[in-house]
């Protein structure tokens, strides 16, 4: 069976890994007043943070339409058995219902499944990197779906923000609202919980944050994958994956660049830690 996997560009893979996998990354609109660009593709992770910390038009982003992604659709069924499409958290995003959309639009006998993360940035792009090993099995789409969503649970994000400004300004706040009294105050801690950011607490101390990512990771027992997510600061990420390597070899660890959709409600100076158990 020829399964192939798209996904959105908040999955933040690494360069060149999604072209090296076969997997289809649709862009997330990203926009500075009436200038439009296309996540990654318009624009950089350099250029966008520039403009973010510079420009004094606060970004805002837009999921790819459905007519994105139905383009996609159309052009992979040509030579696939089933694609599978897999999205950012349906509870932060519309990128979900607009994959939803686009597949309504198809005209194809090609099967289409779009499947709800419930996550984001590397949290998402684990469970990408793990689908396409999945479809390298031979299964069908109906058992591709299964055992995606299967896996889903057992990956687990924990992430230290420098403030809470970004997610307020961007609509994204949540259940993280109760933090915002102390916004100035604290470095807010920040986790995923059945598809919604959450609060994990707050730290006085960006240092005090930094442990805690090292405590998260001891304290989790069959971690099968492992990535440090930095938006400003990689010497920082290059750092805590040195710490981990006793727990987990730094040679495995992935450090990724936030890419400008998240990074425009994350925010300058965040880290995160995104890992999988075994299922």
């Amino acid at each position: 069976m020829k399964i192939k996997i798209v996904t959105d560009s908040t999955a933040d893979l690494p360069p060149g890994l999604a072209e090296e996998l076969g997997i289809t990354v649709v862009p997330v609109y990203v926009k500075f007043g009436g200038e439009v660009y296309r996540d990654r593709v318009d624009i950089s992770e350099d250029e966008f943070y520039q403009r973010l910390i510079s420009d004094p038009a606060h970004p805002s982003t837009e999921p790819p339409t459905p007519r994105d992604f139905a383009s996609v659709y159309e052009k992979l069924s040509q030579d696939a058995d089933g694609i599978i499409s897999i999205h950012i958290s349906s509870k932060i995003s519309a990128t979900c219902n607009s994959a939803q959309r686009g597949k309504e639009l198809v005209e194809t006998e090609c099967p289409i499944e779009v499947v709800d993360s419930k996550l984001v940035t590397m949290g998402l792009g684990m469970l990408v990197m793990a689908a396409n090993s999945i479809t390298k099995s031979g299964k069908d789409l109906p058992q591709v779906t299964e055992e995606v969503k299967r896996i889903i649970p057992g990956i687990r994000l924990l992430g230290l923000l420098d403030t809470l400004k970004y997610l307020a300004r961007g609509g994204r706040i949540g259940k993280t609202r109760a933090l915002l009294g102390s916004i100035l105050a604290v470095k807010p801690m920040l986790t995923m919980k059945d598809g919604e950011l959450e609060s994990a607490g707050q730290v006085r101390k960006r240092a005090d944050g930094i442990e805690r990512l090292v405590d998260f990771v001891k304290k989790t027992t069959g971690i099968e994958d492992l990535s440090i997510v930095y938006s400003t600061t990689p010497d920082e990420a290059q750092t805590l994956a040195e710490r981990m390597d006793s727990i987990f070899s730094k040679e495995k660890i992935r450090l990724v660049r936030l890419g400008p959709a998240l990074g425009a409600h994350a925010g300058p100076g965040i880290i995160f830690v995104a890992l999988r158990v075994k299922a």
